[in-house]
């Protein structure tokens, strides 16, 4: 019953920014753990970055720690991620997902809803 509909990515130099959205309905932000998940050619899609059920707690792979900053806008329904100091290994397919009364552990497979893919390509 929830719909996550997700925008933003692109292509952009090594070292740029961007900002992914996911904009879904009040539902998700009423116990659900909203994060972002990218995947890579050839790899299995990983945890990116998230917020708790109750959007107190954030989480971050080591991998963007730093770079990254997960946020939201309730009274848009929307969360945010804004990508910075890109690399060319982040470039991936992001998705957004959601996961009722998450996070359990961020992983792919305790997530109850997903978003389409955007593509983010990071150019040398």
């Amino acid at each position: 019953q929830v719909q996550l509909e997700v925008s933003g990515g692109g292509l952009v130099q090594a070292g740029g920014s961007l900002r992914l959205s996911c904009a879904t309905s009040r539902r998700a932000f009423s116990g659900y753990a909203m994060g972002w998940f990218r995947q890579a050619p050839g790899k299995e899609r990983e945890f990116v970055a998230g917020f708790g059920w109750s959007g107190s707690s954030t989480y971050y792979s080591d991998s963007v720690k730093g770079r990254f900053t997960i946020s939201r806008d309730i009274a848009k329904n929307t969360v945010y991620l804004q990508m910075n100091s890109l690399k060319p290994e982040d470039t991936a397919v992001y998705y957004c997902a959601a996961e009722h009364l998450g996070p359990s552990t961020w992983s792919v497979d305790n997530m109850d809803y997903w978003g389409k893919g955007t593509l983010v390509t990071v150019s040398t």
